[in-house]
């Protein structure tokens, strides 16, 4: 069963923290201010991690199945008809993005962090947008 109390307030963070991202942050210091670097990516990083918090309560509560991956979760999100396809594949490459900066698989690339702060946070957005209305419909 879906907590709609947790889902609302995950989705409230998710927009805080992008709310945040364009008030306080400066993209195109990214690069050069390590300062501002560790800000967007650490901002970025719980950003998508609330979004898979509420990928996976969904997918847990509506019994979607047994993800292996935290990508498949948006993906079965897809399959159920709780998300655009096209807005999987970018929250997708965001989860990417997140395993490198949790996990330490590599060093986070400024140019990444930039991308995704210049032309993904409205994703972000769209993801809260889609399962509220998904909520709504229920």
């Amino acid at each position: 069963m879906i907590d709609i109390d947790l889902l609302r307030k995950k989705l409230a963070l998710i927009e805080s923290y992008v709310q945040d991202l364009r008030a306080l942050g400066r993209p195109s210091e990214i690069q050069t201010d390590l300062r501002e670097l560790r800000f967007e990516a650490y901002t970025l990083q719980i950003s998508i991690q609330a979004a898979l918090d509420v990928a996976a309560h969904i997918v847990s509560g509506e019994r979607m199945g047994e993800p292996r991956t935290n990508r498949q979760l948006f993906e079965l999100l897809v399959r159920n008809g709780w998300l655009p396809e096209e807005l999987a594949v970018s929250l997708n490459g965001m989860v990417g993005f997140r395993n490198i900066i949790v996990h330490g698989y590599e060093i986070v690339d400024a140019a990444i962090v930039e991308e995704i702060a210049h032309h993904h946070l409205a994703d972000l957005l769209r993801f809260v947008e889609a399962i509220r209305g998904r909520l709504k419909s229920a």
